[in-house]
């Protein structure tokens, strides 16, 4: 595969990078950067980013999109990482927009596409449930349809940002009755005004919150919410899975953080040495820069084989392998820090924090090893 990028990507490539470096605020970079983005920092990237055309650019082109080439697309996702800039809000650009611009009514489209692409509404994505996370199709929430609306009953957790979330996208069963667990599930958009929804914080072991939980007590929905035709809830949401595996990715942001650490190791004195001298760190080091050439070239394959907005089933190693990647990242960061890793201060983020942050990434989107499961079925033929 030829990672070279022709004239014309580099031109493309330096006009992303004069909008994420020249009109993107020089301190929301810089918050993104060490993990303390605050909403107000994703709302104004998100909103910079969509007066110029960049923020939801593979939708369809009457809702924003930019039929861009497969490379592009690429190159559009590293840069955005690479300069630090708060992506567009996953649950809207990755998730629900795309799921309503391929399946949803006219009217659907009309009310909610321009506010989800100008991030005028927050998304929260209500999917998984205590007893039914990596086994998704296990979910219990139910949604029984009574006259003009659905009656929601059951429980959601593990709802990222959910704390700011205006709507809420969220799977339930429609059909009890149904032969196959898959089947007899339903997707539905919630105003979260609604009563009888209650949402509770979780804190995380980082200290941080950003994850939630909350529960429906007879919230009826209206028909005219249902995404799609009724019981077909599964098929709308393997479309979504894939969209968010590939985005936990983040290549480009792997890229960034390789490349601080390298410089931070070469300036690290130990002794009369530094700490890129430790035949251990060293190759700890580029053992990973050679995965990180891997997951681009992978990326470039899953961006490439993605045909009318479906996701290459190749979504699944790229997300196992991403993670994996993060993960290690953030173990050498750790130590090369050393006892400096435990320091805090308003403009920097504990290197321990961000540690133990990563972890979940391991879970979010699929467990690894229910990934290890779709890569020898749907590619290796097992």
């Amino acid at each position: 595969m030829n990672l070279e990028l022709s004239p014309a990507d580099i031109e493309f490539r330096d006009e992303l990078r004069a909008v994420f470096l020249g009109k993107i605020p020089e301190d929301v970079r810089a918050r993104s950067a060490v993990g303390r983005t605050t909403r107000e920092d994703i709302v104004t990237a998100q909103r910079i980013l969509n007066e110029h055309g960049l923020a939801v650019p593979h939708w369809p082109v009457e809702w924003g999109g930019r039929e861009w080439t497969p490379t592009q697309s690429h190159i559009y996702t590293t840069e955005l990482q690479r300069a630090a800039v708060p992506p567009p809000l996953a649950f809207n650009a990755s998730m629900v927009g795309p799921i309503i611009a391929e399946f949803g009514t006219e009217e659907q489209k009309r009310k909610f596409l321009p506010a989800t692409a100008n991030l005028d509404i927050w998304w929260s994505q209500g999917f998984s449930e205590p007893e039914a996370g990596s086994d998704l199709a296990g979910l219990k929430t139910t949604a029984r349809r009574d006259g003009d609306t659905y009656i929601v009953n059951g429980q959601k957790t593990w709802t990222t940002l959910g704390q700011y979330g205006d709507w809420m996208f969220l799977l339930a069963r429609t059909d009890p009755n149904a032969q196959r667990k898959q089947q007899g599930i339903s997707f539905l958009l919630l105003d979260l005004t609604t009563p009888g929804v209650e949402h509770r914080p979780i804190r995380l072991i980082d200290g941080g919150y950003e994850v939630n939980e909350f529960f429906f007590d007879d919230v009826r929905i209206p028909a005219e919410n249902l995404v799609g035709e009724e019981n077909r809830g599964w098929t709308y949401a393997k479309f979504l899975l894939g969209n968010e595996r590939n985005s936990i990715a983040q290549t480009g942001t792997a890229q960034r953080l390789f490349a601080e650490l390298v410089q931070y190791a070469d300036s690290r004195h130990i002794g009369v040495a530094t700490l890129a001298d430790d035949p251990d760190f060293r190759s700890r080091l580029y053992a990973t820069k050679l995965r990180l050439l891997a997951l681009e070239a992978t990326e470039l394959r899953v961006t490439g084989a993605s045909e009318n907005g479906q996701p290459s089933p190749a979504s699944s190693l790229l997300k196992l392998e991403g993670t994996r990647t993060l993960q290690e990242l953030s173990a050498l960061r750790l130590q090369a820090a050393g006892s400096d890793a435990l320091l805090v201060s308003e403009d920097d983020s504990a290197l321990g924090e961000q540690y133990l942050n990563l972890r979940k990434l391991s879970i979010f989107g699929g467990s690894n090893e229910i990934q290890r499961g779709v890569i020898a079925k749907t590619i290796l033929g097992l």
